[in-house]
């Protein structure tokens, strides 16, 4: 099967499942990729936590922060289903920069990740991207701009209407009423740039070594790990990623390092056409059509659903 058959599969599949969205795997060593409109922009959600760490890390090396900076941190005392860490405390809390990179990355604590935002605003860590020679990511609102939609002022009994609403409004050229939404205003990027990124953090480049290892490190731990890594996990790899949520968007990218020396940076973008808030077959389809779009990649053996 030629790599553009495996391609229109995956669409189809996509199709299937209620969803659209872009795909890249990309062989860090030789620079062998393959995808599914890799090039298209999507609002990033939650995976933006990467580049800002990417950031703050670059400002610890030069000496503008202190990693064991105590920060005190007003709790996020939210009680919608989804969040996690300091985004729950009802009280507040003092807490080292370094463990609030951990909170923000692994754990993909919101109230962790503006408390590093107050200290690098969305502009500093868009300008760290372009410093490092890292394009095609727009980082342009802190995270507690993305709890300020339709899905929070319904309230959860109406949470299916804010889901219509996110998948019915788009325009054509991307736009949406939803500022998170609206990759015109939105942190936002697309499955090329995001690989980019890993590109530059698990292989040498203009990133620092101590800073891509610390981030290598807080993708390894991540906890949410419900989508791509049932289909990337096992004795013999590891996988390390971000994942990314906001009402029908469902985003992970990571790296699968296998025992063999190789690394496979992955990107999965995708929205859902289906107007609900729990979706798991969702995203075991998001990862089968990665994991299917790798093994073509690694070993060119035929996908399962041929």
């Amino acid at each position: 099967m030629t790599a553009s058959a495996v391609v229109r599969n995956a669409r189809k599949l996509l199709d299937e499942a209620g969803l659209h969205g872009s795909f890249l795997v990309r062989n860090l060593d030789s620079g062998e990729e393959i995808g599914v409109d890799t090039d298209v922009e999507h609002p990033i959600a939650s995976l933006v936590k990467v580049p800002l760490a990417v950031a703050v890390l670059e400002r610890a090396i030069r000496g503008e922060l202190d990693l064991a900076m105590p920060v005190d941190v007003v709790p996020g005392r939210l009680t919608t289903p989804g969040p996690t860490g300091l985004s729950r405390f009802r009280h507040p809390a003092r807490i080292a920069l370094d463990d609030l990179l951990y909170l923000s990355t692994s754990i993909s604590d919101g109230v962790a990740a503006d408390a590093l935002f107050d200290l690098t605003p969305p502009a500093m860590v868009a300008a760290e991207l372009r410093r490092l020679g890292i394009e095609g990511i727009a980082v342009r609102h802190r995270i507690s701009d993305l709890t300020d939609t339709p899905a929070e002022r319904l309230g959860p009994d109406n949470a299916h209407l804010a889901h219509t609403l996110a998948i019915g409004a788009a325009t054509p050229g991307q736009g949406h009423p939803v500022a998170q939404l609206d990759v015109s205003r939105a942190n936002a990027g697309s499955a090329r740039a995001l690989v980019d990124l890993l590109h530059a953090i698990w292989r040498p480049s203009a990133i620092p070594p101590t800073t891509a290892t610390r981030v290598r490190e807080l993708m390894g731990d991540t906890l949410h790990r419900q989508r791509l890594a049932p289909d990337f996990t096992s004795d013999a790899s590891r996988w390390s990623s971000k994942t990314g949520t906001l009402l029908h968007l469902r985003h992970e990218v990571g790296v699968v390092d296998h025992m063999d020396g190789q690394s496979y940076a992955v990107a999965a973008l995708t929205a859902s056409r289906v107007p609900a808030v729990q979706q798991p077959g969702s995203e075991a389809t998001m990862a089968q059509v990665a994991r299917t779009l790798h093994d073509y990649l690694r070993t060119g053996a035929l996908p399962w659903w041929d």
